[in-house]
């Protein structure tokens, strides 16, 4: 950790602010939402349709607000929409712990999902502007960060409910509001860059910027291919401990079991993520990166797909083994193939963009991937239950690891036609 600490200070003030700032509001998050179900419907005593309806409309908003953020983001400036945000989210997050009456519990869930919406693409374009030439490298430490939050909110969310879910509600709502007076103190003001110059920025108009970069066909083509990327890592959320559970039961065993997912999941990134990046900045071209990350993804549902071929034991450590061995393993190589690909897939981004409308960029990108999660889940959840049914316990496995190289083997096309490296040449006005 010490070596990561001695790297972010070689960055600008803003872009160890950024990073510093990601970490907090992780753990804001991260310590508030995996409880607000067991809330909603323990406390509260709501019925399930309701309950997915408040979580619903959190994902939706967000989902569906990025392209609007990032574009907002690209026209004011990043820092308004970063503390705009952190406001949005500390209103949002006390609201969640105040309020029983239903309209308001979805108001206060759709605060908290375009608060996300308004300061994601901004963070990320900020710090792809401040760190210029080390941009792989800065994302590198960012997802260090990012993982480091995911790991710690959930802990100390847990002591906090114990005591009182409002409690955990009002301490998150706290940690936003900090966050928003140090971003409006100490965030420097970021304007975003534009090659042709402001003036004819804001002449542009939205409708005919986002035509501009639906006309990107490149960054089309590596948005749809990074899909997969996010399919197959939300597993460790949906698949990987209900595979657990499947075999391991409800019990401690099975709460222990899907603990130590996330753990694996989360330390390794902290430990591994600056590793692995320069490793493999110094051997491969990002496009081979992006693909041999995608790759490693897929190949972790290899040992799921091996363990269905063992005969599951009725009791004892053989199935606890079979329970928690192949999907702590299975966490460990999404981990690892996510290290490898996420730096180069940010930077990507913003070289595909031509380093212009870069949150906009963004944005539209993570409501692909946000889309493309949904159906992915979807997906995966009627194969679960296919397999079940049919007593086909492989056909999951087998559709995740197509799926990897399937996603690889188009980035790795993309990559060899040159495809992740230039641009889609920007529209030009008819003539008169």
């Amino acid at each position: 950790m010490k070596g990561i600490l001695t790297q972010v200070r070689t960055y600008e003030r803003s872009v160890q602010l950024l990073m510093v700032n990601q970490f907090t509001i992780n753990l804001g998050f991260y310590m508030l939402m995996p409880y607000l179900a067991a809330h909603l419907s323990g406390t509260l005593g709501l019925a399930g349709w309701v309950v997915g309806l408040v979580l619903g409309i959190r994902n939706f908003s967000q989902q569906g607000m990025f392209l609007v953020g990032g574009t907002l983001a690209d026209r004011l400036g990043y820092k308004p929409m970063i503390v705009a945000g952190c406001v949005l989210r500390t209103a949002g997050f006390a609201t969640l712990g105040l309020v029983d009456s239903l309209a308001a519990l979805i108001a206060a869930s759709a605060a908290t999902g375009l608060a996300g919406a308004l300061f994601n693409p901004a963070v990320r374009a900020y710090l792809a502007a401040d760190a210029g030439e080390r941009r792989v490298e800065a994302f590198a430490l960012f997802n260090v960060f990012y993982q480091a939050g995911i790991l710690l909110g959930p802990l100390a969310g847990m002591v906090l409910t114990g005591v009182d879910f409002r409690v955990t509600c009002l301490v998150a709502a706290g940690i936003f509001a900090l966050l928003s007076v140090v971003q409006i103190r100490a965030l420097p003001a970021r304007r975003a860059e534009d090659s042709r110059g402001k003036e004819n920025q804001d002449r542009d108009g939205v409708l005919s910027q986002w035509r501009g970069i639906l006309a990107n066909r490149p960054f089309l083509l590596f948005s749809g291919a990074m899909i997969g990327s996010y399919v197959l890592s939300f597993q460790v959320y949906l698949a990987l401990p209900l595979e657990v559970r499947r075999l391991g039961g409800d019990g401690e065993f099975g709460t222990a079991a899907v603990a130590v997912l996330f753990a694996v999941s989360g330390l390794s990134t902290i430990l591994g993520q600056t590793r692995v990046t320069a490793w493999c900045k110094a051997r491969y071209e990002p496009g081979r990166a992006l693909a041999l990350g995608l790759a490693v993804m897929g190949a972790a549902f290899l040992p799921l797909l091996m363990a269905t071929a063992v005969p599951v034991p009725e009791s004892g450590v053989g199935l606890w083994m079979l329970a928690a061995v192949p999907p702590t393993l299975a966490a460990l190589l999404l981990a690892i193939g996510t290290m490898i690909a996420y730096p180069f897939e940010m930077d990507t981004i913003v070289r595909l963009s031509g380093d212009r409308l870069v949150a906009t960029h963004y944005g539209l990108y993570n409501t692909i991937c946000g889309v493309g999660i949904t159906l992915g889940n979807l997906l995966t959840g009627a194969a679960l239950d296919a397999a079940r049914e049919a007593g086909m316990p492989a056909l999951p496995w087998i559709s995740l690891v197509a799926l990897g190289l399937a996603c690889a083997a188009a980035l790795y096309g993309l990559h060899r036609t040159g495809r992740l490296t230039t641009p889609a040449p920007e529209p030009q006005p008819a003539v008169a």
